[in-house]
């Protein structure tokens, strides 16, 4: 093949050829580019070689089109540059037939990622804080008070459902506070029955009991001068109560066994997922407990009431599963993002994690599709699948519409731009969904 052809130069997309012994015979403008070799230096030598990709020793997209005969489209890898630079890409590949119809060798395409990976971090410093994930207003608000519920020094009650992040929203209050180089100590109060919470909370002296053969410094000693978290706070016995009270009153702890109380300098985070004001009413919790870990409140909001954030989890997801389990899942179907989005959650981001590490586990490559969903979200006949996806997209589409909306305060053309279509199109989609339009448009100001 000649070391030029203009066709192959006039395309964006890197593109280059191997025979069957895997040297490269053909080798693009944009290839050069792209991994800083020139076309001279890489025609002849073998693509792994040149490439030196992540994938080249087991997962080589190119070797598994060999082996099927079938294309590979859209799967993601990393390449080494010739400046030793990682470069991520996205490739895909076929056979390379002769005139009579017998394979030649293989053809890939692959396409730089760098600008694209480089917008996405970009995006996620503006709506992740730490590894909490979001750009729905209600995040949005979260994002915007934590530094300064960070900076003070008083006891904060977090209050969600399971699996909304709690314990990560106290760790980002932790890392950004002025104790950060002291330590995070988290005790589940749910986990533990109340002999033995105690002396994990507060320790105890040697010979304190029959097991006691040396002092152990309880958990509020060893998070002196940082952050004690008190998860399931929701769940402590009337008696345990009354000693976190104690604590919470004078600062100081008294070790089982101990003659003398050890003062302690701790911020206590507490969290429950459940509604402590109506167990204050029902009696079950100390009123004067309640507004002692009260004192800043914030409450995480369920993942089926800030919907619009599950496509920024799942991408969060699939890049944090693709790095730990060294594979390229490229996205999701369509199908699988609309099943997602109608889902209700009762396990929250939790549940979102299960279910696409359960679908790391059965998608081999390309893209997570519904068979590899749990079974409750997988279809169950082709009619009504259609007909609940078509719904399903419509529900989706006017929630993140008006979402969109309600965010820029009915604005058509500034909601336009966040939703990165034309205004003229939003307008139809408007008038298509049935949704009211907003007095104000984009197009006039009011004096």
């Amino acid at each position: 093949m000649a070391s030029s052809d203009p066709i192959l130069d006039s395309i964006n997309e890197g593109v280059f050829t191997v025979d069957h012994d895997w040297r490269i015979t053909a080798f693009n403008r944009a290839a050069e580019q792209i991994t800083g070799v020139r076309q001279r230096d890489a025609l002849g030598r073998m693509c792994c070689d040149v490439f030196r990709a992540n994938i080249c020793e087991g997962a080589c997209a190119l070797r598994r089109t060999f082996s099927s005969g079938n294309p590979v489209v859209s799967a993601t890898a990393n390449i080494i540059d010739a400046n030793g630079n990682r470069v991520p890409i996205r490739i895909s590949t076929a056979l390379l037939r002769g005139q009579d119809g017998s394979v030649i060798g293989g053809v890939e395409t692959f396409q730089d990622l760098s600008q694209l990976e480089q917008l996405r971090k970009e995006l996620e410093a503006r709506y992740t804080f730490e590894d909490i994930v979001g750009h729905s207003p209600a995040m949005r608000n979260l994002f915007d008070i934590l530094p300064k519920i960070a900076e003070s020094h008083s006891t904060v009650l977090i209050e969600g459902e399971s699996g909304t992040g709690k314990e990560l929203f106290a760790r980002a209050i932790h890392n950004l506070s002025p104790r950060s180089k002291k330590r995070f100590v988290a005790v589940n109060c749910a986990a533990l029955p109340d002999t033995l919470l105690e002396s994990e909370l507060f320790g105890y002296k040697a010979g304190a009991f029959t097991d006691a053969r040396r002092d152990k410094p309880g958990r509020f000693v060893l998070a002196d001068g940082g952050t004690i978290f008190l998860d399931e706070i929701g769940d402590v016995s009337p008696a345990m109560q009354v000693r976190l009270l104690r604590v919470l009153q004078e600062r100081c702890v008294e070790p089982l066994g101990a003659t003398e109380s050890v003062k302690i300098n701790v911020r206590v985070l507490a969290a429950t997922n459940k509604d402590l004001a109506q167990l204050v009413r029902e009696g079950k919790f100390r009123e004067d407990l309640f507004y002692r870990i009260r004192v800043i409140y914030l409450k995480i909001p369920a993942l089926r009431e800030r919907r619009e954030d599950i496509p920024l989890l799942v991408e969060h997801l699939i890049a944090k599963f693709n790095r730990l389990q060294e594979k390229d899942i490229a996205g999701l179907s369509q199908e699988v993002l609309v099943r997602l989005m109608d889902h209700n959650y009762p396990g929250n981001v939790r549940e979102l994690e299960n279910i696409i590490e359960q679908a790391f586990v059965l998608c081999r490559g390309g893209l997570i599709e519904p068979q590899h969903l749990p079974i409750e979200l997988r279809p169950t006949d082709k009619t009504g699948v259609t007909s609940g996806a078509a719904m399903s997209m419509r529900s989706a589409e006017v929630h993140m519409i008006e979402q969109a909306l309600k965010r820029n305060l009915g604005n058509r053309q500034r909601t336009a731009h966040e939703l990165g279509i034309n205004p003229s199109t939003l307008y139809r989609r408007l008038k298509s969904l049935g949704l009211t339009t907003p007095a104000q448009d984009g197009r006039s100001k009011k004096r």
